[in-house]
């Protein structure tokens, strides 16, 4: 699976972690990374002297590269771009904000700069910023969405020829088929979150991945559109926000029920009535929680599998 991203970031699979708040700690990105992806910390639920602490134990516990997530709209985004370039690390994934503000400060430094987005508009607007490539992400992802609302699929045909980077796709992907179309569309690599929140590497409360686990189709949906739309899985905190908004609710009227503690609540402390749980609409195909080293192994024997069939359906295929 060795292409232009794996020379890019000089790994051996194009599968890199998602950089997701309360769930990718050290241990996580450095398990990814020994499996020979590219593991991320999630520094939008860090303070920079966490993020420090984290960067310091994945180098300890790696010697392959790894990264690091920066939401850009996060009060410590700037202080974090400092310690990411203090401590040299490998690549930057800037999300949730202007993609210009901090790629040439970090590649002065020598920091690979990849931006996700999710229209055609910040696609173009990162390639022009210097980003050694973007990630795609479509609305099935968990967490924060673009307010667009297009789907991988769809995201990855508009952006086909209209890039002179690598293009990454995101959102929804948890199996070596989907990892194969995605590459099909021309992806060069493949960003996955839900599957690896609920791994027993990452740092997401048990509770909290159980529920993912138990999900069926139709448990996560879109809502804080008037903020920023995010993917939420059902529960007391969702029918609240839900609630509030099918009665009309200010942007403010939401700012006070969201509190900024509910998503350390729910996705690192366990606590599923009053925390906030973001995760991907693939949460409903995910069934137990595999170690990082058992996913690399499911993805890479699907994606194996997926492509026998797609030669022996081409022998039949008439149109």
């Amino acid at each position: 699976m060795n292409n232009i991203i794996c020379d890019i970031l000089n790994i051996k699979t194009p599968i890199i972690s998602g950089g997701m708040v309360w769930c990718s700690n050290w241990f996580l990105a450095s398990s990814v990374s020994n499996q020979g992806g590219l593991g991320l910390i999630g520094a939008g639920s860090m303070t920079p002297e966490i993020l420090e602490e984290h960067i310091k134990k994945c180098k300890d516990a790696t010697n392959k590269p790894f990264g690091i997530n920066i939401p850009l709209m996060n009060v410590n985004s700037e202080k974090n771009i400092a310690v990411a370039i203090k401590h040299k690390v490998d690549v930057v994934f800037t999300s949730a904000g202007n993609p210009t503000l901090y790629t040439q400060r970090l590649k002065d430094n020598g920091i690979k700069v990849i931006h996700v987005i999710a229209n055609n508009h910040f696609a173009l607007k990162a390639q022009n910023a210097g980003c050694d490539a973007v990630v795609a992400e479509g609305f099935e992802a968990g967490g924060h969405n673009g307010k667009e609302e297009i789907t991988t699929l769809v995201l990855l045909e508009q952006l086909r020829g209209k890039l002179n980077i690598p293009v990454i796709a995101a959102g929804g992907i948890v199996s070596g088929k989907q990892i194969l179309a995605a590459m099909l569309l021309g992806a060069q690599g493949v960003q996955i979150g839900t599957l690896f929140a609920t791994s027993k590497e990452s740092s997401g409360h048990i509770n909290f991945k159980n529920a993912v686990i138990n999900s069926t189709e139709g448990d996560t949906m879109l809502l804080l559109r008037k903020l920023s739309p995010t993917r939420l899985l059902k529960g007391n905190f969702f029918n609240m926000i839900k609630e509030a908004e099918d009665k009309g609710a200010t942007e403010e009227e939401l700012l006070n029920i969201i509190q900024s503690g509910r998503p350390k609540l729910g996705m690192f402390e366990g606590d599923l009535t009053n925390g906030e749980l973001e995760i991907g609409q693939a949460a409903s195909i995910i069934n137990e929680s595999l170690s990082v080293e058992e996913i690399f192994s499911k993805l890479k024997r699907e994606y194996k599998e997926a492509f026998e069939e797609l030669k022996n359906l081409n022998k039949d295929l008439v149109f």
